[in-house]
């Protein structure tokens, strides 16, 4: 049923993207292109029995943002960073034009959608052994009225443009912003934080334009992606590649440069507890303990861990990156060896802690 319903909206988005109206085409391409994902991951969960597709605790639905990084973990699918982040771009452009308001360039328009039809694809075959051809036939599937162009040369250009709209008297800022709120949500190719716009964030990114930051300072990480296209007219693949890429750099310093920071959601990134984090790495709560204290996870360094302090409560919260490298740990390890070298040992029993021998020890290294 809902991989029925991921191909029909695959079907829908592509209509829409070659029809004749251009009226709301931009909205129907993105909505459906972003439902078709939303209901392709969850039919690969359930078939996968990974848990199901609903919440325990609100009894919903998960959201895609959650399908995502369980399908980033699952055997027989793993996506990639890369795929992950073409389904965030997508997910952040169609927040944007759904609730308020972007201008997508046509030709990443058209970027976006072959990238989106060659992952759905990808997964179709990977998880299902089925192919797009089975269902949509060839010659209806997104049809540019350009060559392909790879994601640098598209991010250049259109750059190029937002700049030349806020030029002194041009009084086209109007459409300058939601040119950068385009940009801005391809960033979630990147960095699954910045998959929500934020105003603050088009106010930054303008003003930096404005005062003459260059690409790479205004929109850093988007820096070394690019795109794998092959074939031409109907039978395009496009594939975003990664080539080295800026580091995500978190700072609290107000007289940082600010042009080329994102606001992140920090309680939405660090969403884990510690007693949630051992139960979603499946070991009992001191082994895991032991097993963050291995790895290093409880330095607050802002990748693994995060200490939110209100008043006179701290606690430590966890993301995605942690949960993965338990996981990635307890392939390797022995874990009763590493929580007989990393438990607490009551003050009243002397004993010695014997040194850790286990791989990947961040405190015995």
């Amino acid at each position: 049923m809902l991989r029925g319903k991921a191909l029909a909206s695959l079907r829908t988005g592509v209509t829409a993207f070659n029809g004749l109206d251009d009226e709301g085409r931009t909205t129907v391409v993105l909505l459906s292109l972003q439902h078709s994902f939303e209901m392709l991951l969850k039919a690969i969960l359930e078939v996968k029995k990974v848990g199901g597709v609903f919440d325990k605790r609100t009894q919903k639905s998960i959201s895609l943002y959650k399908a995502i990084n369980l399908c980033v973990q699952v055997d027989g699918v793993r996506l990639s960073e890369e795929e992950a982040g073409v389904i965030r771009n997508l997910d952040a452009m169609r927040d944007s034009e759904q609730h308020w308001h972007l201008v997508v360039d046509e030709g990443l328009l058209y970027h976006n959608a072959r990238a989106a039809v060659t992952l759905f694809e990808d997964l179709l075959h990977r998880v299902f052994g089925q192919r797009l051809s089975d269902h949509i036939p060839a010659r209806v599937l997104p049809i540019g009225a350009e060559p392909p162009m790879s994601l640098d040369l598209l991010v250049d250009r259109e750059f190029e443009r937002i700049a030349k709209l806020l030029k002194p008297g041009r009084r086209a800022s109007a459409e300058a912003r939601a040119r950068v709120r385009a940009l801005l949500a391809t960033e979630a190719l990147a960095d699954p934080d910045a998959a929500e716009v934020r105003e603050d964030d088009v106010r930054r990114v303008t003003k930096g334009i404005r005062a003459g930051k260059t690409r790479d300072q205004v929109f850093p990480k988007l820096t070394g992606y690019s795109s794998d296209i092959q074939g031409s007219g109907a039978s395009v693949e496009v594939r975003i590649v990664k080539h080295g890429g800026m580091p995500v750099t978190y700072t609290s310093d107000p007289d940082a440069d600010t042009s080329a920071f994102r606001l992140v959601d920090l309680e939405k990134k660090f969403y884990m507890g510690a007693y949630d984090l051992a139960d979603r790495a499946g070991v009992t709560r001191n082994r895991a303990t032991a097993l963050r204290r291995h790895l290093g996870l409880d330095g607050n360094d802002d990748h693994y861990s995060h200490l939110f302090e209100l008043g006179s409560q701290r606690q430590m919260r966890y993301p995605d990156n942690a949960l993965r490298a338990m996981k990635t740990s307890l392939k390797d390890v022995d874990i009763e060896s590493v929580w007989i070298a990393h438990r607490t040992i009551p003050k009243n029993q002397h004993i010695a802690q014997p040194p850790c021998s286990e791989p990947g020890c961040a405190v015995h290294e």
